[in-house]
């Protein structure tokens, strides 16, 4: 053996390690892995959330196990073909002991540990607990009407598609209503996010047309960089998709909205034409779409068609709209300048 390798520890013969240690050896002076003894976590005693590296979330008791193994098990740098199994141990609501079997191959060498840290919770508050506590808002958002006030269905209309922004939406804590109520004219809302204000103020639009005027205020700083607040102000327009309105003195269909203003659809001929806002100002509703009347067709020609009058339930002749396809069992009908009138099909309605 002389001149030969062997185990720099105890002299024994190969197979030997990088290291030059045989098996023995090499596990006597070789851990797989290391775990503390105990894990302290912070969980906000308000909404329950946890802290992660320094935010935080909602999580479940296996994934939170699974990220706090992830954040203490140090492997030795050799290790290779390593896979980790944990079981939760509930104690009491703020203990718990994690049993974690930890197996992987070490110069070619199988290895196997055991750990059963104790995962402790210490009770605190989330940053957006803290901040709702405290009446925190980013920004204000002011619900309003062109020329008018909105009613009472409007508004809450209004209000619920930023309920149903944030069920749509990835969870975020700051995600909440500070302080809302009734201003004359309107409605406003302070939200812990400027994000949620701009998100729904595009939510708005798109639903109910109308415009969206953002201001920033500088209301301090924070190491040096100002800190603002946003003020977001939504116009709704005095009309709604499906409204006959009266338009530089001709009759139109609202038919759907764009940024600049609601696309028209005159309603004795196929023509359609953009408007702005400032244009509509002056407009006026002939009849709204909540005044209006989905009928069946009792009788009909090539011009006309009969239906039942829903205001006395007699038999009243309707001219046919211009984009009638000859088959349609039912018209909808408006009141319009002392008669009742066949609309045109919304586009809305076309691409159902």
């Amino acid at each position: 053996m002389a001149g030969g390798a062997f185990c720099i520890t105890c002299g024994a013969e190969p197979p030997l390690s990088s290291d030059r240690l045989c098996e023995d050896c090499l596990r006597k002076r070789t851990t797989l892995s290391k775990m503390p003894d105990r894990i302290q976590q912070n969980r906000c005693a308000k909404c329950e959330a946890y802290e992660v590296n320094g935010r935080w979330s909602q999580m479940g008791d296996n994934d939170l196990a699974d990220l706090r193994i992830r954040e203490n098990l140090v492997l030795d740098d050799r290790a290779g073909k390593v896979d980790v199994g944990f079981s939760v141990e509930a104690i009491d609501d703020r203990t718990s002991r994690l049993h974690v079997e930890v197996e992987g191959e070490i110069e070619g060498h199988q290895f196997h540990d055991s750990h059963s840290p104790l995962l402790q919770t210490s009770n605190a508050v989330c940053t957006a607990c803290a901040r709702k506590a405290g009446s925190y808002f980013e920004a204000t958002v002011q619900l309003r009407s062109a020329g008018r006030k909105l009613e009472t269905q409007e508004l809450a209309d209004l209000r619920a598609t930023l309920d149903e922004l944030t069920d749509s939406m990835e969870a975020n804590p700051m995600f909440f209503v500070t302080k809302e109520g009734p201003v004359p004219g309107g409605w406003d809302l302070q939200l812990g996010s400027k994000s949620l204000a701009r998100n729904w103020g595009r939510s708005l639009v798109r639903a109910f047309g109308g415009s969206v005027k953002q201001t920033s205020t500088v209301v301090g700083s924070n190491d040096g960089i100002d800190v603002s607040r946003l003020t977001l102000s939504y116009r709704k327009p005095a009309y709604a998709l499906g409204d006959v309105v009266r338009h530089k003195k001709e009759l139109w269909v609202i038919d759907s909205w764009q940024k600049e203003g609601p696309i028209l659809r005159r309603l004795d001929r196929f023509e359609r034409s953009g408007a702005t806002w400032r244009d509509m100002e002056s407009c006026s509703v002939a009849c709204s779409r909540e005044e209006q009347h989905l009928v069946q067709v009792m009788n009909r020609d090539s011009s006309a068609a009969e239906v039942m009058n829903p205001s006395d339930f007699r038999m009243s002749t309707v001219a046919l709209p211009y984009d009638d396809d000859g088959k349609a069992s039912e018209l909808r009908i408006g009141f319009i300048d002392g008669e009742w009138v066949a609309l045109p099909v919304m586009a809305k309605e076309a691409e159902e």
